[in-house]
């Protein structure tokens, strides 16, 4: 049992942390673990009245996680350990008196902790001491690596969010970003925003996939979300390929390419079913479409347009939307949903209530 233990917890070892590709719908206990975990502080989150406090509560889980990772894969080699440890008792001096005193051998050993006061004098009791023994240095060695890694990923994904508040706004909106983009004669700097967006999206592909972890990161600055940043983005082009005339469309089109691959990956991961919906409405098109003419753009007749933006926003706005929901991201313009914030309309009750 401890040996089968072991070999388990190597194997998620090593398809959480050593595996240096997306390991998408691939089994691993620990994630298995943590997203269980997540339904349950999520639910505590957004029952808080204070958006501020929600936020910070949410915010702690990427951090917390990792830590809950490594302990939870620790305390299992511990057992693990334990186990093998308690069937070679006959080769430990003194003999451990009991199962406790042959996990308190194992804990002492992986830390390492040990003060001597037993001692391996078989060669099997000698050979799993020694594993033991390297097993919590590379443990160590690994979580060092990964919080590397992890926070490297992190930082790079934050700047380019950060970058896009001031030409899309924050909450950050795919019109108001083509908007400025005219209003102000920055075509250039649409184009490369379209380019720097298509490598954010592949960087996110690789890194997030390969570390899930990453995803219950939350971006730092107020009225800023990785997720509705990068849907801003994904409208903008949309609505370039779709409603109006522009230079910067074979950007638009390459940075959505990279754009859907990304949701596909995702909705593939999470099992998330995509609809042939555009989740916009009709009126709220037809509004962005009026807002992109006055700021200069030339754009299609309104019911080509329309159905083109409509196509081709299905392929990516269910699944985003239902991963902004599972992460309780606060919605911004066209992404998100808000029925996971039940406590906005508890907080009007207690106000009205208050006023009466």
């Amino acid at each position: 049992g401890g040996l089968i233990l072991c070999l388990i917890i190597f194997y998620d070892l090593f398809q959480s942390v050593v595996l240096p590709r997306p390991a998408v719908n691939k089994f691993a206990l620990v994630r298995f673990v943590l997203r269980r975990i997540w339904v349950g502080w999520r639910w505590l989150g957004n029952r808080m009245s204070s958006i501020s406090r929600r936020e910070t509560w949410l915010a702690a889980f990427g951090p917390v996680g990792v830590l809950t990772m490594f302990g939870l894969w620790g305390l299992a080699l511990v057992l693990g350990y334990s186990l093998l440890i308690d069937g070679l008792r006959d080769q430990i001096h003194p003999p451990p008196a009991n199962f406790g005193t042959s996990l308190y051998f194992s804990a002492t050993t992986l830390v390492p902790l040990s003060y001597g006061d037993l001692v391996p004098i078989g060669e099997g009791a000698r050979f799993v001491i020694f594993a033991e023994s390297a097993t919590g240095v590379i443990l160590a060695a690994l979580a060092i690596t990964l919080l590397f890694s992890l926070y490297g990923s992190f930082q790079a994904r934050e700047e380019s969010v950060v970058t896009l508040d001031a030409i899309a706004g924050a909450p950050p909106s795919g019109v108001q970003l083509l908007e400025n983009a005219a209003e102000h004669g920055m075509h250039e700097e649409l184009v490369s925003t379209f380019d720097e967006w298509r490598k954010w999206a592949a960087m996110v592909l690789e890194s997030h996939l390969a570390y899930p972890i990453l995803l219950f990161f939350r971006s730092s600055h107020d009225n800023e979300a990785w997720l509705n940043s990068f849907g801003a983005v994904m409208d903008a082009a949309t609505l370039v390929m779709s409603t109006v005339d522009d230079k910067s469309e074979g950007s638009a089109r390459l940075m959505a390419k990279v754009g859907n691959h990304l949701v596909e990956d995702l909705a593939w991961y999470f099992n998330y079913r995509r609809f042939d919906d555009p989740i916009v409405e009709r009126s709220e098109f037809d509004q962005a479409r009026e807002r992109l003419g006055k700021a200069g753009y030339r754009c299609h007749g309104s019911e080509d347009a329309w159905k083109e933006f409509a196509r081709l926003r299905s392929r990516y706005a269910s699944p985003l939307n239902q991963l902004a929901q599972q992460l309780s991201i606060i919605p911004a313009q066209w992404i998100g949903d808000r029925t996971y914030l039940p406590h906005l309309e508890r907080g009007r009750g207690r106000r009205r209530r208050r006023e009466k």
